[in-house]
């Protein structure tokens, strides 16, 4: 609607501060990314260059989607081997679980360790003793994904609609 359209206007003209464009640097100025420890691969995100096509048929959107799930999995295989170890995963649970005072590192790993083991199940089945789980593939990660699609929680909230208001 015109309305939706005036929104988005103000919200774009109060993160790029009254300029043409936005750039890397104005979201240094908002305060719900400050603080957040993977902000730089949020940011990040926000200047990928693929093009995006309105009128997609299924064929199209299914491509898009594993698109936007690479990138998400490429996020978490922080040295690009094309594999998310257990160590890399125990790094991002770690980082996003930082801020909270009442978990200790012991419980992020935790969490990182039997998410993985989920994922080793989904993706391996059942594993003999003398198995170790490498980590997760891209394949495995897609596999990963159908078992619990996460594309859906793939969103950014970073502008508070009570700052909007008085931004005219």
């Amino acid at each position: 609607t015109s309305e939706q359209i005036e929104h988005l206007h103000r919200r774009f003209k109060q993160l790029s501060r009254d300029q043409l464009t936005i750039r890397k640097e104005n979201f240094d100025s908002i305060p719900d990314l400050e603080f957040n420890p993977i902000r730089g691969k949020i940011v990040h995100a926000f200047f990928d260059k693929r093009p995006i096509e309105m009128n997609m048929d299924e064929e199209q959107l299914d491509r898009f989607r594993k698109e936007k799930l690479k990138f998400l999995f490429h996020m978490y295989d922080s040295d690009h081997d094309g594999k998310i170890t257990l160590q890399e995963y125990r790094n991002v649970v770690e980082e996003l679980l930082s801020g909270n005072p009442h978990l200790e590192k012991e419980s992020a790993r935790s969490i990182a360790d039997g998410a993985m083991m989920e994922a080793a199940s989904i993706c391996v089945g059942q594993m003999g003793p003398d198995q170790v789980y490498e980590g997760i593939t891209f394949e495995d990660f897609l596999k990963v994904d159908v078992a619990g699609p996460r594309e859906t929680k793939m969103h950014v909230r970073f502008l508070n609609m009570e700052t909007i208001a008085h931004c005219y």
